[in-house]
């Protein structure tokens, strides 16, 4: 017997986590040829597969050695292998069953076990948040397919989805956003308090806190973090001008190692939901780089992981650009759940990349990850028809799959997220300005329609919702009047107009205006005798946007307005709406943002870039826009939830009246994830629709 690549660096090469090949005769550097004497050669041996837990490889070697004594085994161990999605294993070639079933019970005793062997830091703070997550497993490895490697580490410059995706779990915040509830609550701080003019807030920092690296965390670095980082436009390029309010920051301080006061210079309505969740930074390990005007470059992939500290539910254990990323636990973390045990359940987080540009789906599908956050519109009926959908199944059913080469953590479950945030809308230029060479933007006579209320009214009476999330999702789309909908419980108003289909109100609505087949031929017509043709534009790209614009484009023309449909590349129409302005009608989605009404702001304010259908008003244009920018502005300067209601429950109902935007459908959101995966709260706000509290989530 031989034991070859032992050497002491193979377990930080693999993670933590070793491969072991055991054959008769004969091991490839690369595979296990199992099965090639006696009439076996290119067929596959029996195999099982057995767990090796994480600290426990030595112990595992000499099990190996041990089972195979009696049968003439060579064992080989496989040097070099990257992380996989399944979890590392022994493989055994023709051994005889009660070896097999002795080694298969000693090792799941040595797993449970194992659980006593994690490393832990520093005592817990003396008031640790406690979850309020149903009892979890300790253990295991989740795995993410990532689109490509992350970018950086640094929080403030993670723009890309991968970079964004590991940050959230490296970093941790004053306040902890719940999703499921869409309530704040307690983070590093245990508790705050605001003075009557709701100018003023006090966070209570958790006594007993540390970074990951066992350095204590207190009120220096959350001054730090503001002062020094978000206060800095090099290096807060996102949210700078958001946390200043009349061209004033606000003032950041320090009362004791545990207490912060924050002063704002007029009430910040979502200060909780916005300043709170804001990452917080180690002063100790980023105070030079901030000195030096090298912040942007602090965190980069090539970080040591020691270097790269947070206070996270998780660390940062190895990174290989191109490869994959690894995580493990915070050892430090301040979280536990009812028992007390802290958190994260998950012993490590794995992001996998894949070069050779290969779905997420198809990744997901074949067992590379363990979730699915969205699945493309495209997939739909694809992961609906996967054989792998089911719910976990018993042990004994585990057990048969392991022995016939079937993983159990394949099998998955899809989970309906319901109507998502995303709209389907089209719009018209109402933009009443003048082009480089003083002509008007928009037709003058085009204008009068599309700044005409009834007339945006009677093309939302005339398109059919039904029938395009039945004809052009297949059933996975609702039907959308409004800007905000159920998705948003905490905002939503159900009591706002509905311009559903109807062909001959769509009509009537014209009429008002002096819109009429005048011809008798079925083509509408203005007062001074002008065609009703529109040039209509969406992206290609986007197969279910093209054929609803078609859809579209019908509805209209059984009403008697021509929409002469020319799809463009996406950045082209996105130049021709942000920027010349050159355009009729539009047909974009509309998504993003946070449940909070402030995090709509760029869309709503008519002053705003994002303003689609007029941007960048000097004054508003309308009386019902200045009313919004009214609106908006009063929700942002009270903390009683009640009068913020009533003024969104208002800009909602206003929004419905005068359709600027004209919504269509909103999408159905799913997502699939591994069966076995418990501590699920669901939620279409967060930005990680299954894992957003991935630090309760846990394998059954």
């Amino acid at each position: 017997m031989e034991f070859e690549g032992t050497d002491a660096s193979l377990c930080n090469l693999t993670l933590g986590r070793a491969d072991y090949f055991l054959t008769e005769r004969k091991v490839c550097s690369k595979i296990c040829l199992l099965g090639q004497k006696r009439g076996h050669v290119g067929m596959s041996a029996p195999k099982v597969h057995v767990p090796c837990p994480l600290g426990w490889n030595w112990l595992f070697k000499c099990l190996a050695m041990l089972a195979s004594s009696s049968a003439g085994i060579e064992v080989k161990e496989r040097a070099g292998s990257l992380p996989r999605a399944a979890p590392a294993s022994l493989v055994f070639a023709h051994l005889n069953p009660l070896p097999v079933v002795l080694l298969v019970a000693i090792s799941s005793l040595w797993m449970a076990l194992s659980g006593c062997s994690r490393p832990e830091g520093h005592a817990l703070p003396v008031h640790p948040l406690v979850s309020k997550c149903q009892l979890g497993q300790m253990g295991s490895r989740f795995v993410f397919a990532a689109p490509a490697s992350p970018r950086t580490f640094n929080p403030l410059f993670a723009f890309d989805p991968p970079s964004d995706g590991i940050c959230r779990l490296l970093n941790g915040s004053l306040v902890y956003m719940n999703f499921a509830t869409q309530e704040a609550g307690p983070g590093l701080a245990e508790s705050w308090s605001t003075t009557p003019d709701g100018k003023t807030w006090t966070f209570k920092l958790r006594q007993g806190l540390r970074w990951s690296d066992g350095a204590p965390l207190n009120a220096d670095d959350v001054v730090f973090t503001w002062n020094d980082i978000m206060y800095i436009p090099l290096y807060n390029q996102i949210t700078y001008d958001l946390f200043r309010i009349g061209g004033k920051a606000f003032e950041v301080s320090k009362i004791d190692d545990l207490t912060v006061r924050v002063v704002t210079p007029e009430v910040f309505a979502p200060f909780l939901e916005f300043f709170g969740t804001a990452p917080i930074l180690p002063r100790h390990i980023l105070r030079n780089a901030t000195r030096e005007n090298h912040f942007p470059l602090a965190y980069g992939i090539h970080t040591p992981p020691e270097r790269l500290v947070g206070c996270g539910a998780y660390r940062l254990k190895e990174c290989r650009a191109g490869k994959f990323t690894m995580l493990e636990r915070n050892p430090e973390y301040w979280e536990v759940d009812g028992q007390g045990r802290r958190l994260p359940y998950l012993d490590e987080v794995l992001f996998t990349v894949d070069q050779s540009r290969v779905s997420l789906t198809k990744r997901f599908l074949d067992g590379q990850s363990d979730v699915l956050e969205a699945v493309p519109q495209q997939d739909y009926g694809l992961i609906a028809a996967a054989p792998g959908q089911r719910q976990p199944h018993s042990m004994g059913w585990r057990l048969a799959h392991w022995f016939n080469h079937a993983p159990a953590w394949r099998s998955f479950r899809m989970v309906d997220l319901g109507v998502g945030t995303e709209r389907e809308i089209l719009w018209f230029n109402q933009n009443t300005g003048t082009n480089a060479a003083g002509a008007p933007l928009v037709n003058p006579a085009k204008l009068r329609w599309f700044r005409e209320p009834k007339f945006r009214q009677a093309i939302s009476r005339a398109i059919d919702r039904e029938r395009l999330a039945r004809e052009v999702y297949g059933g996975h789309a609702q039907p959308m009047y409004s800007f905000v909908s159920g998705e948003n419980k905490k905002w939503y108003n159900p009591a706002v107009p509905h311009f559903g289909y109807d062909p001959a109100g769509a009509r009537a609505l014209l009429a008002e205006i002096g819109i009429v087949d005048r011809k008798g031929d079925g083509v509408m017509t203005d007062a001074e005798g002008n065609r009703l043709e529109i040039l209509f534009n969406s992206n290609t790209g986007n197969p279910f946007r093209e054929k609803a614009a078609r859809f579209i484009q019908g509805d209209l023309q059984k009403i008697g307005i021509k929409l002469v449909y020319e799809p463009i590349d996406f950045p082209s129409l996105v130049k021709k709406v942000n920027v010349t302005f050159d355009y009729e009608c539009a047909m974009m989605g509309l998504g993003g943002g946070g449940g909070d009404p402030a995090s709509q702001l760029n869309v709503l304010l008519s002053n705003e870039e994002l303003h689609q259908w007029f941007p960048s008003q000097r004054t508003p244009s309308t009386p019902w826009e200045a009313r919004i920018d009214q609106l908006m502005s009063a929700q942002m300067r009270t903390l009683d939830f009640s009068r913020r209601k009533q003024c969104f429950d208002e800009v909602q109902a206003i929004l419905a009246e005068e359709l600027p935007m004209i919504y269509t459908v909103s999408p159905n959101l799913y997502a699939a994830v591994r069966a076995d995966t418990e501590n699920l709260e669901p939620s279409t706000l967060a930005a990680y629709h299954l894992t957003w509290n991935l630090e309760e989530l846990y394998f059954k």
